[in-house]
This record gives structure tokens, sequence and C-alpha cells, in this order.
């Protein structure tokens, strides 16, 4: 350092105490401002699960943190929130830039982004508080050498800074800028006691040195004004161009090569889509607001099951088949007090939107990232109704959920189910038409009472419903799981193909639950009975039963990875000859697959599903698909 230096710390030691108040309310500051535009800018690029609504004690829509004891929340995507990545060129730790050969334009750019980051780092590093009285610092003794020049400082001109547990730190080593933003510091204060006619509070001696040091450190203090100007132009423009203040978009993209290679249809090997993109808004920080568009190019395979839910995956839901783009979730979710967490979707709800599935790490909310298939998700009870409506969680204690809700059914998409293309005046809570509407058309009401802990969860779940399509339809009339005597058990006895969409009012009952083993082993398991009735038929119930297991294995191999197995029964017709539909052969499911984390936003899995007895009878053959998926979510 110059002798200019050295002579001006001889001369005053309290300039050499500004030296060491080298973290200023300055820096601080405008780090704050720097980091909350960068946020404002990230959150556009920040990648956010869709599954992921407000995390707080009334939502009732958390992830929790015990592996396997997941609950749903706001439905599909389910990517993870990962860390914010703006500069994402090398920055080490004493701010060097990386001169690698870049065009003038991006390393320009770059140069821009490094600097925001040292200079939020500096001021990361310095996150101080000012202090009115050198006894606030609890550090700073009567018996310290530099004791009366902080004092001075303090007292005379108001430029220290103290940590925010009220330390000074004097001990630790400082760099050139830092001193010099601590003497900028002083030197605003000084100018403000002199514009405020209080020139006589400051010495002529002091003034001297101070000009000396503001000479020695001119370089410094021009590179602080210099990036204050910088960040204060950067953050003009981001304010300009931010998409908005209360909304942030996140997205998913499914590529999938998909064959079937056991059914006698001569199904041939397809490339299909899927891409949803959501506007996630908050306007309290603890509600949400899910505004989500969707377009896929899904096609079913031939199957020898009529209804083709019994081999439908989940990247395949929600497809319109011909990649229009249409509004397939819209929802609000809010808190009501600190014990009631409330959701109300205006179109295409879900019951495993807000009630928790107790399926461990296989809940994947019809995404990308979880299994293959719709059935090795969750128990298909969650899958009996959707719509438009309401649903409520209670928080009775820390482990005790009560989940009620009411949804009425959607318009259909045709394809949503794969084959069905139901007429829409049997269906939509929005169609004003004799037997529909939001309270005289298919409906689903729900009541579950939940209980967790950090080892394990189980539900026991009560679904009413009234439908005039599927039974396991998601409220859009299309079978999305299960045979086709499964979903219609009554197709026979009404004499038609259009006795399919005649009224069924079913009871059904469900037991759901998970197990961790150590930190990366998760094990569910459910089974559901249900009692389906088609009134005036005099032929009575049909009994539909529908069980399974599964087991995932989390960072399988690699962080972020996850292998998952499934074995159980689709949902079949268990007296199916009372109705005169031939045999009641379970149909046994079994998947396996395997997410590889290729980076923080790209997945491919590999998986296969086998179904045995498919449509309910032995005599057809068994159906085999295997899938290699990618997934891009942002």
């Amino acid at each position: 350092m110059s002798n200019v230096f050295l002579k001006s710390l001889l001369v005053s030691p309290a300039i050499l105490a500004a030296a060491l108040a080298v973290p200023a309310s300055a820096i601080a500051a405008e780090a704050k401002v720097t980091n909350e535009a960068m946020q404002s800018q990230a959150s556009t690029l920040q990648p956010l699960s869709l599954a992921a609504v407000p995390q707080n004690s009334s939502s009732g829509t958390t992830s929790d943190t015990a592996l396997g004891t997941v609950e749903p929340a706001a439905s599909s995507l389910a990517p993870k929130n990962l860390p914010m990545q703006v500069a994402a060129t090398p920055v080490d730790q004493s701010g060097a830039t990386d001169d690698s050969p870049l065009p003038d334009e991006t390393r320009a750019s770059d140069r821009s982004l490094k600097q925001i980051n040292r200079y939020t780092r500096e001021g990361r590093s310095s996150s101080n508080s000012q202090v009115t009285s050198v006894s606030q610092l609890s550090d700073v003794k009567p018996t310290d050498w530099a004791f009366q020049a902080l004092q001075s400082l303090v007292e005379r001109y108001g430029c220290i800074a103290g940590y925010p547990d009220r330390t000074y730190r004097g001990n630790r080593a400082t760099t050139r800028y830092e001193f010099a933003a601590g003497l900028n510091a002083c030197l605003d204060r000084v100018n403000e006691l002199i514009a405020a006619g209080t020139a006589d509070l400051v010495k002529k001696e002091d003034l001297a040195v101070l000009q000396k040091l503001q000479e020695e450190f001119a370089a410094e203090l021009a590179t602080l004004r210099g990036r204050v100007d910088s960040l204060e132009a950067r953050t003009s423009t981001l304010e300009k161009q931010q998409f908005s203040t209360t909304t942030k978009l996140a997205g998913e993209v499914i590529f999938a090569v998909t064959d079937e290679f056991r059914q006698p249809f001569d199904n041939e090997t397809v490339f299909q889509n899927r891409v949803r993109l959501a506007l996630n808004t908050s306007f309290t920080g603890k509600d949400l607001l899910i505004t989500r568009l969707a377009a896929g190019n899904f096609v079913p395979f031939a199957l020898q099951d009529s209804v083709g839910g019994i081999g439908l995956q989940s990247f395949q839901f929600g497809s319109t088949g011909g990649n229009s783009v249409f509004a397939d979730w819209v929802a609000y979710y809010f808190p009501l007090g600190d014990k009631i967490s409330v959701y109300i979707p205006a179109f295409a709800g879900l019951q495993y939107d807000y009630a928790p599935t107790q399926a461990g790490l296989m809940e994947g909310f019809d995404g990308g990232n979880g299994p293959l298939s719709i059935f090795a998700q969750r128990n298909p009870i969650y899958n009996i109704g959707g719509g438009s409506g309401i649903g409520l969680n209670f928080d009775v204690t820390n482990s005790v959920k009560i989940s009620l809700g009411y949804l009425a059914n959607n318009s259909s998409l045709s394809a949503t189910g794969g084959q069905l293309n139901v007429p829409q005046t049997f269906f939509g809570a929005n169609n004003p038409a004799d037997k529909a509407g939001l309270f005289n058309g298919s409906y689903s009401a729900l009541a579950q009472v939940a209980y967790k802990t950090d080892f394990f969860s189980i539900g026991a779940t009560y679904v009413n419903a009234y439908a005039r399509g599927a039974i396991f339809d998601t409220g859009s009339g299309g079978a999305v799981v299960g045979t086709s005597a499964g979903n219609f058990a009554f197709t026979n006895a009404a004499g038609s193909q259009a006795g399919q969409f005649t009224s069924t009012t079913l009871n059904a009952y469900g037991l759901s639950g998970s197990l961790n083993l150590g930190k990366t082993i998760s094990i569910n398991a459910f089974g559901t009975y249900i009692q389906a009735n088609k009134p005036g038929d005099g032929v009575g119930e049909g009994e539909i039963w529908t069980y399974g297991v599964g087991v995932a294995f989390a960072d399988f191999l690699k962080k972020g990875n996850l292998l998952g197995l499934t074995a159980g029964v689709e949902p079949y017709l268990g007296n199916s000859r009372k109705f005169g539909q031939g045999q009641n052969t379970q149909p046994l499911h079994f998947e396996a697959f395997y997410r590889y984390q290729l980076s923080d936003n790209i997945s491919i899995t590999p998986g296969v599903i086998y179904v045995i007895n498919t449509g309910q009878s032995n005599a057809n053959e068994d159906i085999l698909i295997g899938t290699l998926r990618t997934t891009f979510t942002f």
C-alpha cells in the first residue's frame, strides 16, 4: 500500500477505524436492490414445481420432507424447485473473471453478470446495520486501542456500521474495495454534515486526511460508483422487461418413443409429445392461482379392451391428440386461518390436487418424472370424478388431516380417456342443460382422514359419485385406468353401447398407506372396493375391486435418480358374470421404470408396462408396452 495511505493512518486513528468499518451500509443497501432485481428476473427462468403450492402450515398441499410421505398439491408437473442460475459463467472467490474467447457481446454480458455477482457477494458478506453508540458493539471494549477512534466516528460522523448480531469484528481482513466503500460512506456523511450547516463538527485535519485518502483510492471509488451506475441501469432494464411481479412461468415438455409388442393389432412404434405451460400467480404470498395451458399429440394403441384406459400412460393424460393448445387446468388455492386450506378448481380439478394420496415416491402427479402409468402412481379411488368445485383440508393436529371435496364433471375431451367421445350434454358443470350443471350432472364427493409421521402415512377414503360416463374418468368422461367392465359395469345389461352413458351411482371405500425404510426406500400399498349400481335395472350392485403395491428407490446409483416397481390389479368388475360379461379374471399390472437425471432440468426414463388378462379375460393377449421418455422442466 502506498506511503500516502500509511501516513494517513498514522495521522488519524479515526481513518484506520474507518478502514475497519469496511462493510458499509451503502454496499448492503445496493446489494439488496440488486438481489431483488435479480430474483425477479430469475423467477421467470427458475423451474417451479406445479406440485408445490405455498408452503405454510395451513396449506395442506405441501410435499413432506420425510421420504415417501408425499402429499399432492397443485397437480401435474412435479419438477424440483431448483436454484436460480442467473450468473451461469464461472466466478471465483476473488471476483476474477474468465477471459475465455467469446464474442464481444456475450463477453460483455458475462462481465456484467459477474460484476453483479461479485458486488452482491461483497454486500452479502457485510450485511451490517448502523449503530449510534460504540457501546452497542459487543466486541469493542474501552481498552481496545481503536476505541476512541471508533467512538469519534460513530458519535461525530455516524459512518460506522455493525453486524446484525451487534458485533464489529475489527480483526477481519479487508480489501481495497471494502476500504473504499467505507471511505465513501464517511465522505458521504461528511458532505451531509457540511450541507446541513454543521461544518463545525468536521475537523480540518480530518478533511485533509480524507482528501488524501480520496486521492489514493480514486480508482476504487470510481469503480464502485461505476458499479452502482451499472447496477441501477440493469435494475431499471429488469424492471421494464420482467413478465410480472406476481406470476412465475413453469413448464414441462415430454418426448416419448413408445411401442406395444403383444396385442394382435400390429401397433407401430410412435413418437409422441406433451407440453404444459403454467402461469403460477400469488397475490398474498400464501395463495396460488394456477392457469395451465397444454397440448399433445397422443393417439392410443389398439388394445383388446374397448376403453384403452388399462394402458394409458401419465404423459398421455390431458392430450388433445392434435397438438391443439387449450387451458387444461384453472384453479385457486388459499388458506383460511391457520388450520384450513381451500382449493377451488374452475376447470379440470382432481381429487388428488388437495387430498393426500399416501403414495410415497410413486406419486408423480401425472407429470413426466414419475411412473409411466396412471395406475402406478396412486390408488385409483382418487381418479373417480373431477372437474369444477371445491376441496378443503383441515389440519386437526400436526399428524391428522381431514379432507373434504365436491367436484362436478367437466365436458369431455374425447381423447382424454383414449377412445370415448361422450356427448357433451351429459357433462359439464358449466352446462345449464337438464341433467348437467354444477349439482345435477356427474359429480364425485370425497371424504378422507389421513394420519402421517416421518416414517409412515395412512389414509381412509370414501367417495360417493354419480357417473354418466366412465367410473375412473377424472371428470372428463373417458376412462384413464381399469378395464371396460370395471368402468362400465352395465354395458350388456343396458343392451346397447349407449347404455354406457346411463346413470351409475357408486360408493367407493379405499385404504392407502406408505412406509419409509431408511432415507432412500419408500413402499406404498392401496386397496379399494366399490359398490356400483344402475338404478332401476333390477340386476343389483356391481362389485369393483382394485389393489396394488409399489416400491421406489430414491437416488439409485446417482443422486436425483428414481427406480420404481409396481405390481397390482387394475380396477375390474368382480361379479361380471352377474351382468353377462363373461369372466371376472383379475387384470394383473406390472411396471418398472428408471428415471435417470441427466441434469437439473432434463431426465430420461426407460420403462415397461406388462398387463396380464387384459379385458378381464385370460383368452386375450397380454399387453406389453415399452417407453423411452425424456422430460424437460423449466
